[in-house]
């Protein structure tokens, strides 16, 4: 099974539709709220080299925001990386 992680924060609506295309899918992910802790996300935004939230990583591996998970997803990309 493959491994979804999101770092998020509040408010951010991209990492709210990235959530919702995911529960919609039946698709099971580490939710990670940086919302409190700032610092982590920014430490966290250099080791991706990804500068907004959501940071969407499946299988230890960058995939990038909600736009990138979506457009993986309409082309059937999505459902490849996680079977």
């Amino acid at each position: 099974m493959s491994k979804v992680k999101i770092y998020s924060k509040d408010p951010c609506p991209y990492c709210v539709n990235a959530k919702r295309l995911l529960d919609n899918k039946g698709i099971s992910y580490d939710l990670i709220d940086m919302t409190d802790n700032l610092d982590e996300l920014n430490r966290i935004k250099d080791q991706w080299g990804w500068k907004t939230v959501p940071i969407i990583i499946i299988n230890d591996k960058l995939v990038g925001g909600y736009t990138d998970l979506k457009m993986l997803n309409e082309s059937g990309e999505l459902d490849k990386m996680l079977e």
